[in-house]
Order: structure tokens, then sequence, then C-alpha cells
């Protein structure tokens, strides 16, 4: 049993980040249940090709990321049950932070690429699931450029496989997203290193994808 005075410290360690994950909670929550005005979705998307890395070029910005996160990237490894490992990292002061969760077809039965990400909270004791909406709005033919979003249009993202883009292809993933009727004056670009980091096993939190579930067809 550990001592009275180390669970004290461990309990206000976690306080702060558990009512971060419980805003982000409430937020998703907000997003499940909102209605917006249609928005074109890839179909058929190669779901094997679109795993891997990508990197955050640019998004909206958000009470739960802080606006001096670095590097920010998401890896992505299909399952054996067809779920998607995610693994979204930054680093802030040098210091890598993490979240692991999973991601699945919204609707099995559809063709095109609505999908739910799920986490736990907090991550000591995960029991509270956190669900949101990954839309994937935009993929090139080669699969290294994409543009994600969701129903509400709260959240937007632009990742590429390389850590940097030029201008040209900027602009471009911008205009589709701006023809989506998403408002692109609120994108922020995301600081990344010349030299990317390393993978590593360490980090702030984790949250164990073991428990989630889900299905992929």
């Amino acid at each position: 049993m550990k001592p009275q005075k180390e669970l004290r410290n461990l309990a206000m360690a976690e306080k702060p980040m558990f009512h971060c994950l419980f805003l982000l909670a409430s937020l998703l929550l907000f997003t499940a249940v909102a209605t917006s005005n249609a928005t074109t979705v890839v179909k058929n998307l190669d779901l094997k090709r679109f795993m891997g890395r990508w990197y955050e070029i640019a998004s909206f910005p958000s009470f739960f990321e802080k606006s001096d996160a670095v590097d920010t990237r998401a890896t992505y490894t299909l399952n054996d049950n067809g779920t998607v490992h995610v693994l979204n990292e930054n680093w802030i002061d040098g210091k890598r932070n993490y979240i692991e969760g999973i991601a699945y077809k919204a609707d099995p039965n559809s063709d095109e690429a609505k999908l739910k990400v799920k986490f736990y909270v907090p991550p000591s004791f995960p029991i509270f699931p956190v669900i949101g909406d990954y839309w994937v709005l935009y993929i090139d033919q080669d699969y290294q450029y994409a543009v994600i979003g969701g129903p509400t249009k709260i959240f937007l993202w632009i990742l590429s496989r390389k850590s940097h883009i030029d201008d040209a292809t900027y602009n471009e993933l911008v205009e589709k997203a701006k023809d989506e009727g998403y408002d692109v004056s609120k994108l922020h670009k995301t600081p990344q290193s010349e030299t990317p980091p390393p993978p590593v096993d360490e980090g702030v939190f984790s949250l164990d994808d073991q428990i989630l579930s889900g299905e992929l067809k």
C-alpha cells in the first residue's frame, strides 16, 4: 500500500490532467450530437495505405492542445481485429506528451471515411470513454496529404507524411477545407523541427488501447 502522502501527491498531480480531459470529453460529446451542412467525405479509403505516421502541418487551435506544443504527429497502426491503434504525440519544452486510443468505422456498412476515435479517461484509471469524430475530407492519390475534419467544423487538421510541405501544396489543402465550409482563417501552422524526434517509449501519459473495442471493414 502506498503511503498516504504519496497517494495525496498522486491525486493532486492528476487533477489538472483529469480536468482537461473532462473538458475534452464534454466537447467531443457536444460535437457528436451537433449537426452541420453536408460535408464531402472520402469514399472507399484504402485503410492500409492510410496507416503510418502523419505530421500535423496546421490545425484549428483547441483548448486541449497547448499552443506551445511542437512536432505534433499521429501514428496509425492496423490491429488484427480491424481497428486502428492511434498514437498522438507532441513535445513541450523538450518533453514528450502522448495519448493512445482506437479508431473504428462509424458505420461498417458505409463506404465513407467517417471514423470514430475512442479514448478512456482518466489515464491512471480509464473508465470514461471519450469518443470523437474523425472524417477524412480529402486524401491525395499517393496518400501523402490529408485533410481531417468532422460534422461540426469545430476541428480541422491538415496532415502530411513529411514534416514540411511547400506553400503551393499547403494552399491547395487549405482550399479543400474552405470549399467544405471551414473558416480557414482560424488555421494555425504547427511548428515542426527540421529533424523530427525519433520514436520513444517514455512520455507523460498513455491510455491502454487493449481495453478499447470497435470494428473496421
